[in-house]
């Protein structure tokens, strides 16, 4: 059987069965199928190697927006002195809830002249940034899901604590509020009414 293949067939040299060269062309064919594939994915097919196609482009700029509006949707709400109206004035308002509903009502205690507070706290800049930070940090460390058990007590400790001790200090934002000079407009932490029916005139 050696003596009727020519001197050039392969498998007359290395007495191979033809079905293994068969084999093998059949992987030498999945390789190119392969290797083309591969070249498509990475921008390299019919151009240089790495020169992306025009429609590699165009799926790329799709992926990339698409990227995009996923890292807004993962976005965290700003500093609210930040915002402009009329979304500032929702965040506002949302705040106000929750310093009455929960601050007030839970945390201060009987307004003095080394522990003071005032009654417009919302007109006070700097008390509003800071409440609102207070506000953002409760809600992520109130919620068992993201924080564990442990985030009551970090938030106290972190959060409440150095920012009651910064707006109530002497030197915090409501120096000048004490209820001998504001009677009228100033009022004492148990008696704050509520935010949506404040006194005219």
């Amino acid at each position: 059987m050696a003596d009727e293949r020519g001197e050039d067939d392969p498998s007359a040299q290395l007495d191979v069965p033809v079905t293994m060269f068969e084999d093998v062309e059949d992987l030498k064919a999945a390789v190119a199928r392969l290797t083309a594939q591969l070249e498509a994915l990475t921008g390299g097919g019919g151009g240089e190697p790495g020169e992306a196609s025009a429609e590699d482009e165009e799926s790329a700029g799709e992926e990339g927006a698409d990227e995009d509006e996923e890292d807004e949707g993962e976005q965290y709400p700003p500093l609210i002195l930040l915002l402009d109206s009329p979304a500032y004035d929702d965040e506002l308002r949302a705040l106000i809830e929750w310093v009455e509903g929960v601050l007030v009502p839970g945390y201060l205690g009987e307004a003095a002249s080394e522990a003071r507070w005032c009654h417009l706290w919302f007109e006070h800049t700097p008390a509003v940034a800071r409440l609102h930070a207070l506000w953002l940090a409760w809600q992520e460390l109130t919620d068992p899901a993201s924080c564990g058990y442990t985030g009551p007590s970090t938030w106290h400790r972190d959060h409440l604590d150095p920012c009651i001790r910064e707006l109530r200090g002497p030197n915090g934002p409501f120096a000048g509020c004490t209820k001998r000079e504001h009677e009228v407009i100033h009022r004492m932490p148990g008696l704050v009414p509520s935010a949506w029916r404040m006194e005219e005139g």
